[in-house]
């Protein structure tokens, strides 16, 4: 079950490597991705998430993949599916996720990489449909999802139960998008 590798035109999605690990802790502590997550992260804690996304890839034939743009750089960040580890009113789920390096930002490679995951998560895992949920104010990820034919719904907005009551993120939108509302 699950898959070694995704690729696109432009992207490889793969496994975690041990000389992914710098390039990862730098983009945990980069303002610019920072911007829209909690804190940053240490390298100690990069190195720990990194274990866990490899442990749910095992758990789940799935997760948020290592994305890497041949001839561009080794590890751009991460795109790929997760199953949240909170309860909210649209949980259990199936979210996609991404996390790049902000110089490669506006070059559509999250949303190639989210495309690839999706067809993967429908065409491969028969999934029926899949979460994501940013803050508000991300408007270049609500673009990305909107671009994926993900759909919004105001009454669908939640606080997030693992940020404190206050928190500047604790807010959320949900997009969702089922296997038959694909378009690409």
């Amino acid at each position: 079950m699950g898959s070694e590798s995704i690729e696109t035109e432009r992207l490889l999605l793969r496994r975690w490597r041990a000389d992914d690990r710098e390039a990862f802790a730098a983009l945990n502590t980069d303002p610019q991705v920072l911007e829209f997550l909690p804190r940053a992260l240490t390298r100690a804690e990069s190195g720990a998430m990194i274990a866990r996304i490899e442990a749910h890839i095992d758990r789940h034939g799935f997760g948020f993949w290592a994305a890497e743009i041949p001839g561009v750089t080794p590890l751009a960040g991460f795109v790929g599916l997760a199953v949240p580890h909170f309860e909210a009113h649209f949980t259990p789920c199936v979210e996609i996720g991404w996390r790049l390096a902000p110089e490669l930002w506006g070059r559509g490679y999250a949303t190639e990489g989210a495309r690839g995951v999706l067809g993967y998560a429908f065409d491969e895992l028969g999934l029926e449909e899949i979460v994501a949920y940013t803050a508000p104010e991300n408007s270049a990820s609500r673009r990305v999802m909107e671009k994926l034919g993900m759909t919004y719904d105001a009454a669908e907005d939640f606080d997030h139960p693992l940020l404190p009551a206050g928190d500047r993120l604790q807010r959320m939108v949900l997009y969702r998008i089922t296997r038959g509302d694909r378009t690409t």
